[in-house]
């Protein structure tokens, strides 16, 4: 590795939000941030190729025991991107935020609690937002005042803020899709394609600007679990 792609190498990770000086290991850069202890390696092949390897899988799109290999700065910075998201968004990361920002919060009126369960709402929206990279995870839709917040397995359903606050229980979506989705009358299937309740007749899916092939991007595996529950409980076919 040249001093300048080393360079350019820190800088990339530092745009992205790993902010800690890189270490070499072996042929790679582990990038770090004092904001999670995850960590991703990344190795130059030359050629603007590089292997990442990810001390968390769910942080790489694919998770490889040789790794993730990518062509261009460009790939290079998005998957980079995706990794910090994910990592500042780990399940009971949030919900950790949450319990220390609502530890002293008086809950003994309705109303109290309401606010205590505004500041976890927030939380939630802020993580989805970071996750999903600011915009709908099917249309592309990036104005974030317009996006909403989902919870696929729904706040009053969970067993715990854990899992009302975990990221992975949540698709940020425009608002007809959120409308659809909450409602029950989409459902998405494991592999990110949208199914439609046989209630919305094609005109009413014409109507709403719903069209065959969309479908959600950038599931991962802890997604499938509150997937399932609202295929089998929320939706209605």
């Amino acid at each position: 590795m040249s001093p300048f792609e080393r360079t350019r190498l820190e800088k990339a990770a530092a745009d992205c939000g790993f902010e800690l000086s890189p270490e070499m290991a072996g042929q790679g850069l582990v990038f770090r941030s004092a904001q999670f202890p995850e960590s991703v390696t990344v190795q130059s092949l030359g050629n603007d190729i590089f292997v990442l390897h990810a001390s968390v899988p769910i942080l790489l799109p694919t998770a490889a025991p040789e790794g993730l290999t990518v062509q261009g700065w460009n790939v290079l910075y998005q998957v980079l991107d995706k990794a910090v998201a994910i990592a500042r968004t780990m399940p009971d990361r949030v919900a950790d935020k949450y319990h220390q920002a609502t530890s002293a919060m008086p809950r003994a009126t309705e109303t109290e609690r309401w606010v205590v369960q505004r500041v976890g709402q927030d939380m939630f929206r802020g993580a989805l937002l970071d996750f999903w990279q600011g915009r709908c995870c099917v249309t592309g839709l990036a104005v974030p005042e317009l996006l909403r917040a989902s919870h696929i397995k729904p706040w009053a359903s969970c067993d715990s803020d854990e899992e009302r606050l975990d990221v992975f229980n949540g698709l940020l979506l425009a608002p007809h899709l959120d409308a659809l989705f909450d409602g029950g009358w989409m459902t998405v299937q494991l592999d990110g394609n949208l199914w439609f309740s046989k209630r919305l007749l094609a005109p009413a899916l014409q109507l709403l600007g719903v069209q065959d092939g969309l479908k959600v991007q950038g599931l991962t595996t802890a997604h499938q679990r509150y997937l399932v529950f609202h295929r089998n409980s929320v939706f209605v076919d």
